[in-house]
């Protein structure tokens, strides 16, 4: 199966941050971490492998919470969400430079806590920021079945969750009708997306269209005969131009 996302929780109000992990356990992501200052965060982010970083912008310490964005902007290259209340003028001006992937204000309840989260990963992996700060908290698109790819992996949507799942482990994509099956190594994921949005966010050199239906790992394919390609004991039609390209492929390596 796909790992679960691990979310770094940076909130120096006790109360606050206890209820985030809570909240985002309940979900069914893994917490890499709840601390309150920038120093320690950059321990936790130097040490695990995080994939998204909830960061309170009023944190004490020698850096607060949009000096740390811009660290792991920079260097550990995640999305990250702005924790805050309604700030000065000052503040907001700051934040928003810093483009956030999402905002998330307080108080807040379960659904703007996924909402945010959804949008985050969204808009980091479409290259986009949030929305400057509102002060409407209760507002909320939630993002229509967002296909998501950071670095090396698909950000697979389950329940009121996302797993990551690495590239390497995708075996195969199938389409039936405007429904997208996702065979893993290990299980099998839904979308009513069509197989066109998830071949926007794979990388071309791995993944090839073989078929009107069908894409397939390239690293996970294990032979072929004809139109039909194997991967294990699954056989996967081919279309002519598919086959000639699979058939030079794999006669040069």
């Amino acid at each position: 199966m796909g790992s679960k996302v691990r979310i770094l929780i940076v909130e120096d109000e006790f109360m606050i941050s206890e209820d985030i992990a809570m909240r985002l356990s309940d979900f069914g992501y893994t917490i890499a971490g709840v601390v309150p200052s920038a120093k320690q965060a950059l321990e936790i982010l130097e040490k695990n492998d995080t994939d998204l970083a909830l960061l309170d912008i009023n944190i004490a310490g020698d850096m607060d919470g949009i000096e740390l964005a811009k660290i792991i902007q920079t260097k550990y290259k995640i999305p990250f969400i702005f924790l805050t209340s309604l700030a000065s003028r000052a503040i907001v001006e700051r934040a928003n430079e810093a483009a956030p992937s999402a905002f998330l204000l307080k108080p807040f309840n379960d659904r703007q806590v996924q909402i945010s989260i959804d949008m985050a990963l969204q808009n980091f992996s479409e290259n986009k920021t949030a929305e400057k700060i509102s002060t409407n908290n209760g507002n909320y698109l939630q993002p229509e079945n967002p296909v998501v790819s950071i670095k090396d992996s698909l950000f697979l949507k389950k329940g009121n969750h996302f797993d990551r799942v690495a590239f390497e482990d995708i075996l195969y994509m199938q389409a039936e009708n405007n429904y997208t099956f996702i065979h893993t190594k290990k299980e099998r994921y839904i979308f009513s997306t069509i197989i066109k949005e998830f071949e926007k966010k794979l990388p071309p050199s791995v993944f090839i269209r073989v078929h009107r239906s069908y894409i397939v790992n390239l690293n996970n394919v294990t032979g072929f005969e004809g139109l039909t390609l194997y991967i294990n004991k699954i056989q996967i039609p081919m279309n002519k131009p598919s086959r000639d390209y699979i058939h030079k492929i794999f006669n040069t390596m």
